[in-house]
């Protein structure tokens, strides 16, 4: 398996969270990187994910970013540049997250070699139970 896996996640939600993100290349790990946030929600923490994730592809790369966050690939590939187009604002009303939001759309933008990805979460995939286990690194005490 080659490509980025990503996770956010938040307990309770509202409340502390972490993400994490993972660069694979023939099942070898290449770079990763998690974080927390003493108070935050999930979706923010999969957008930092995602963020984190593009990060760790090098320039000119190739790659997949796998997400199993639906909400943001639909934010990504079907929504923000309808919301760009506007300003910046949904028909419905605001953009949450919109600092993540324009940053995650403006990167993606400008990394075409990247294509962003809906898994599955928690069914045995190992790549994205790997990222889901650095971003929640933060539930666990440290030894």
């Amino acid at each position: 398996m080659t490509g980025v896996f990503t996770d956010g996640a938040a307990h309770p939600n509202p409340g502390p969270g972490g993400w994490g993100a993972v660069y694979v290349v023939d099942n070898a790990i290449i770079a990763e990187k998690w974080g927390s946030d003493p108070g935050t929600t999930n979706n923010r923490m999969e957008l930092t994910a995602i963020l984190a994730g593009i990060e760790l592809v090098p320039q000119g790369v190739s790659s997949v970013l796998w997400t199993d966050s639906q909400l943001c690939v639909n934010t990504f590939t079907k929504w923000a540049k309808g919301w760009a187009a506007r300003g910046w604002r949904r028909k419905e009303g605001e953009v949450k997250n919109l600092d993540l939001v324009k940053e995650g759309y403006d990167r993606l933008t400008r990394r075409p070699e990247i294509e962003l990805c809906w898994v599955a979460a928690h069914n045995g995939f190992r790549w994205n139970e790997y990222a889901d286990a650095l971003a929640t690194a933060y539930r666990r005490p440290e030894k």
